[in-house]
Order: C-alpha cells, then structure tokens, then sequence
C-alpha cells in the first residue's frame, strides 16, 4: 500500500479512480469522529504573511492546511461570487472559504460519494453543498462559476488536459483557475503549456514548495500523533506517506526539491 501511495500518479490510468475511492474508504474508516477535514500538505507564510488571520478551534489546529487554501484563492474577491472546488475532499477548505469570505454559493465536488456525503454532514455553512461527480465531465452547464479551486488533486486525474478543458468550459469569462499542485520541475513546462493551450493567461504563479516543506516540518508531529492515534499498525506507514510526515519519502522529495509545489492563478478571457 505505501509504494502505491507513493508512485499513484505512476499506475495505469484506468485504475487511479478505484484506487482512489479505496483509499477515502479507508480514511472515512479510521476517522470515526470525522476530525480529518483537511488533507493537504499546507503552506507557512513568510514572517508575518497571515498575522491577520485569526483562527479558533479546529481551524486552529488546521492553520498550516487553512493557509494553503488562503494563499491559492489569494487573488479572488468571494463575496457575491459562485465558485466551485473540484477535489474538495474531505471539505474543510471549502467550509473555511464558504464561512469566512461568503461567497453566494460554494458547491464542492469529489468523485467519492461516501466522501461528499460525509462532507455534507460534517459542515453546515450558509452556501455551501457538496455533490459527487468527475473532474473530467463537470456536471455543470457552460459558463455558471466566477472561480474553480482545486488544491492538491488535479495530479491524481488520470487526464488532466480533459480536466483543464472542463475547467475552462464552467468558467465565466473573466472567471478564475485557482489552481495547487506538486509538480516535477521537469514537467513544470509541460504544464504551463497544457494550461496555456487550453486557452488560459496566467496572472499569478508561485514556486511555494519551501513553504509547503517548512510547513510539513511544523505539522508533522501534529500529523504523526493523529496517524498514531487512529491508524492500525500495519497501515501506518502507507498514511505517514499520504500525510508527508518527517521523514517520509514524500517529504524528502520536497527537501530534496525533485518535487515541486506550485500556485496558479489563471483567467479565462
């Protein structure tokens, strides 16, 4: 199970869904309480960069999460807007958007079912629903959203261009890509131009993968402990891997910097 966590961007395109499914099965199993809200590696601002942003509770103890969300949708104005997170997961960064920017609708999509089920139950936002479908046939029709998030995911489709052209088609003109991802250097180029040829211009592009490391090294005792808490033994490993604990070869790619992490954002003209 680990070395499939690992290399999943690697398997055969035809059974990256299943696997997928399986492996939310598993999170939604060994998180009884529904505690786990976000998955995402999370980002640590600059000295500084988020001293405004006031957090309590279980966004609190989600900051490093929160901020990643916070610093991908960095260039859109929420309110009186409808946006769509394609990949929401398990929807914590879609119930801090919805709850803290007020957007008028906030629809978050996941190819799970038991996962946006699990996500409708857990957050009652004003705004905020979560349906099930496909990255890569948007269940929308043209036109209809002011912006699309999606954080950490879009590396799992096992057809991204398709993606990005379903994107571009949900979008309004003058709408926004917000758009998180791990990225080779080496393939950096070859995105940018699958972006570029579906008809986007780049407004905005971060390196942020020190950020992301620097953020995994302030969370990985958080993470390791949770992991520890809920996990059996024998599954551990494959979940400190999903997780990017110290020490983990996830990790070690970031510090290495044979992975990279990369914001966008991209409008729709």
């Amino acid at each position: 199970m680990k070395k499939i966590i690992e290399r999943y961007v690697e398997l055969p395109r035809a059974i990256r869904k299943p696997m997928w499914r399986i492996w939310h099965w598993l999170i939604r199993k060994v998180d009884a309480n529904g505690a786990t809200t976000f998955l995402n590696y999370g980002y640590a601002g600059k000295s500084g960069e988020f001293d405004h942003l006031i957090l309590e509770g279980e966004y609190e103890y989600h900051r490093y999460a929160i901020q990643l969300y916070c610093h991908t949708t960095r260039n859109h104005r929420f309110p009186g807007t409808h946006v769509l997170e394609v990949g929401c997961g398990r929807g914590g960064g879609a119930a801090f958007l919805a709850q803290t920017f007020k957007p008028s609708s906030y629809i978050g999509l996941d190819i799970n079912s038991g996962t946006t089920a699990f996500c409708n139950r857990r957050h009652k936002v004003e705004g905020l629903r979560f349906i099930t479908g496909d990255a890569e046939n948007l269940p929308f029709a043209n036109n209809l959203f002011d912006a699309v998030v999606n954080v950490e995911s879009a590396r799992c489709y096992p057809d991204i261009m398709r993606f990005f052209e379903e994107v571009f088609r949900v979008l309004k003109p003058g709408g926004k890509f917000l758009f998180a991802d791990m990225i080779k250097p080496d393939d950096l180029e070859e995105m940018e131009l699958r972006l570029a040829s579906t008809g986007f211009k780049f407004q905005d592009k971060k390196d942020i993968r020190l950020n992301v490391l620097a953020a995994l090294q302030s969370d990985s005792k958080n993470r390791k402990a949770e992991i520890d808490s809920k996990v059996p033994a024998f599954l551990r490993s494959s979940f400190y891997e999903f997780a990017g604990v110290e020490g983990s070869n996830r990790f070690n790619i970031f510090k290495s910097g044979e992975m990279g992490y990369w914001t966008f954002t991209l409008l729709k003209k």
